[in-house]
């Protein structure tokens, strides 16, 4: 029998076949490598999926509610088959995060590196925005939305972080719930290098898909997560250029083009 949900492997959510945020990905074709499906409600949650919280707010809302004796930071993956090999930590090492204290703080962000950054969404529409507390990612993070409001555009959600987290899992699930078309991030490099192994791990989230104000095109950042877990990663400069990640390394266009 044909299935009537459909499904994201990797971020384990599932919902209807006319989801807005399931089309939209599936119309730029990365969402088609992940998809599943299921006969009904009851086989997908036993598989280990939770409801969309776009196209099944109520499910979602009970879902959520069914959790809210947890503690959000210590929940789990789904368990890994006892035949298979035990996917490996996502956290970084003490060593990772040292390096990571070397980088400078967020700096506050120019009108010339926010229009950049606005210039490299210029085929999205609906985005999440991911930041951390600090009080230049926090500003960044408000002028982004406010301009592509302004623009007439979709903000999905608002997602923030602490620096320190026990798993990163609350935080990568909340930022990946609604399949946006990208994200945009204005964060410190140690909670945000923390956050996208996490979301590599276990999530649908696309680097290649995700712009970031100027303190995230940092080397060091890549080093420490690993070259692949920000392939395709852009961003901003304070002059207007943009960088992105590239095998590890970060390209950088100065503002007018020049390399």
């Amino acid at each position: 029998m044909p299935g009537t949900l459909g499904g994201h492997r990797r971020g384990r959510l599932y919902g209807r076949l006319d989801c807005p945020s399931a089309l939209r990905a599936l119309a730029r074709g990365g969402y088609v490598r992940e998809r599943v499906f299921f006969a009904d409600e009851t086989t997908a949650v036993a598989a280990g999926h939770r409801p969309c919280a776009r196209c099944l707010p109520r499910q979602y809302a009970q879902w959520k509610a069914s959790r809210a004796n947890r503690d959000p930071e210590t929940m789990e993956m789904p368990h890994t088959p006892a035949d298979e090999a035990p996917a490996p930590s996502p956290l970084l090492t003490a060593g990772d995060l040292a390096a990571l204290e070397e980088l400078p703080a967020p700096a506050a962000h120019t009108a010339a590196e926010l229009a950049a950054l606005l210039g490299l969404l210029d085929g999205a529409r609906v985005v999440t925005v991911g930041h951390s507390r600090d009080a230049a990612s926090r500003d960044a993070a408000a002028a982004f939305a406010a301009a592509w409001r302004a623009a007439g555009r979709e903000i999905a959600a608002v997602v923030d972080w602490p620096e320190e987290a026990a798993s990163w899992l609350r935080q990568a699930q909340r930022l990946t719930a609604d399949a946006p078309d990208a994200w945009a991030v204005a964060a410190a490099p140690r909670g945000w290098a923390q956050l996208v192994r996490r979301l590599r791990h276990g999530t649908g989230w696309d680097p290649a898909r995700t712009v970031g104000f100027a303190a995230l095109g940092d080397p060091r950042i890549a080093a420490a997560t690993g070259p692949a877990a920000l392939q395709g990663l852009r961003g901003a400069a304070p002059d207007g250029g943009v960088w992105r990640f590239d095998r590890g390394w970060v390209v950088r266009t100065a503002a007018g083009g020049g390399r």
